[in-house]
């Protein structure tokens, strides 16, 4: 109930009137039924806007963490993501992964939508990055249709490490449903699960129109941070260098 309140009543119409967030392809959502959205993730505000521009419930996992801290806030921050369409992660698989697999499989067993970010991770430069299995094994698992799913703009209203950034309007669009039944029983096959994910990361790419990096995001955030200090400590030399060359006696 709490959820609807938000999305229809109190945050929605808000985030509607200021934004004005707009959406294609949303006759891809089916009416009823599981489904999963596959989605690109580039700022923390996505969770928000994609599941506000179509009318049925999107659930996404979170760490159980948001919802066991003690006291009012606790309570107050477990009913705002509960209430959000988020639901904790069941710890009894004995990992997180196998864990948000398990409690995504109750919820598609239950008919419901199950949002999902196959990088794992936000982007961090805006490029797409290479898409963890877990979206392939749970498709197979569940024998649902994966709908790919590309958010727009949602990096410049809300940027990685920064509460909001500009006013821009974001957009949400979703793709045809994609069907892997034709390789049913094949979810331990890490090579199927493979290419399904490549598939579903080439139609997410397809419609965000970002640049594609086959390299997991959060690889790729080491990487760049890597080069960033060599950068600087090249730097440093340089001007360390320079300054020797001013004082140092002829």
């Amino acid at each position: 109930m709490f959820y609807w309140f938000l999305k229809f009543l109190a945050l929605g119409p808000l985030l509607r009137l200021i934004f004005r967030p707009w959406a294609e392809g949303t006759h891809h959502v089916p009416t009823s039924g599981p489904a999963i959205l596959a989605s690109n993730h580039l700022s923390y505000s996505d969770w928000l806007f994609m599941p506000l521009v179509i009318p049925r419930r999107v659930t996404f996992v979170a760490k159980a963490e948001y919802f066991e801290t003690p006291g009012i806030k606790g309570w107050f921050q477990k009913k705002f993501f509960s209430g959000s369409g988020q639901v904790p992660i069941d710890r009894t698989s004995g990992s997180a992964a196998a864990g948000a697999i398990s409690t995504q499989l109750r919820l598609l067993s239950e008919g419901e939508i199950c949002g999902i970010y196959p990088e794992g991770t936000r982007s961090h430069d805006g490029r797409l990055y290479r898409g963890r299995t877990g979206v392939a094994r749970l498709a197979l698992e569940a024998k649902v249709p994966v709908i790919p799913v590309a958010v727009i703009n949602t990096d410049v209203v809300a940027p990685p490490g920064k509460v909001f950034g500009k006013m821009a309007r974001p957009g949400v669009r979703f793709g045809e449903p994609l069907d892997f039944s034709r390789y049913d029983g094949m979810a331990d096959d890490r090579f199927i699960l493979r290419a399904i994910t490549d598939e579903i990361m080439y139609e997410v790419m397809r419609l965000s129109g970002q640049e594609y990096e086959d390299l997991y995001a959060q690889d790729a955030k080491k990487r760049d941070k890597d080069r960033e200090r060599e950068d600087e400590a090249a730097s440093a030399r340089a001007e360390s260098d320079e300054i020797w060359d001013e004082i140092k006696p002829d």
